[in-house]
């Protein structure tokens, strides 16, 4: 089990070493919308929907059904995996891989609620995310992000991306062929 410390101002402090990935599934659902509802934006960490502003009830339940839907792994009907991020017991967010129309190549995305931010929780989330990408046989994880998310580009080069930017986008490509670096 994974432990915690207090930083400066006396909250507690994740470890990454202590990260774990579980499949999103019923048992995790409603701790995942917790940490979203809590510390996060909708429009963070789901696709958009019609639905009144901030976490009303028609958003909870879009999270639910957006999440449900990747219940059946890449195989499944959305080819997505999700996994919830846990550490010492706590979900604190997720990331994910969906197929795409290329053979051998994924497209991953991840939130964390803001407490857990800046932490190298999400380096240590996407490390794991790229063993069980290349665990299903994938040889390439991309990713996109915009120029002003500091901390998405900082993460995916300490992962290994090769990275490339066009109009304010940053395109992500870890090839899953070479040793991924350690953290």
């Amino acid at each position: 089990m994974g432990w915690t410390s207090a930083d400066e101002r006396g909250r507690l402090r994740h470890v990454p070493g202590a990260v774990r990935l579980e499949p999103v599934d019923e048992r995790n659902l409603e701790s995942l919308l917790s940490v979203a509802a809590a510390e996060a934006e909708p429009d963070d960490v789901m696709p958009p929907v019609e639905a009144p502003a901030g976490w009303s009830l028609a958003r909870r339940e879009a999270f639910r059904d957006y999440h449900r839907g990747s219940f059946g792994g890449l195989d499944g009907p959305t080819g997505s995996q999700m996994y919830a991020v846990v550490v010492g017991g706590e979900v604190l967010g997720m990331v994910r891989m969906t197929r795409c129309d290329e053979p051998g190549t994924v497209e991953t995305g991840i939130w964390l609620g803001r407490s857990a931010r800046g932490q190298g929780i999400g380096a240590a989330a996407l490390r794991g995310l790229l063993n069980a990408a290349a665990g299903a046989g994938m040889r390439l994880v991309v990713a996109e992000t915009t120029r002003d998310n500091a901390g998405a580009v900082a993460m995916l080069e300490r992962c290994g991306a090769k990275l490339r930017e066009d109009g304010g986008k940053v395109y992500a490509e870890i090839c899953l062929d070479s040793t991924l670096p350690a953290l």
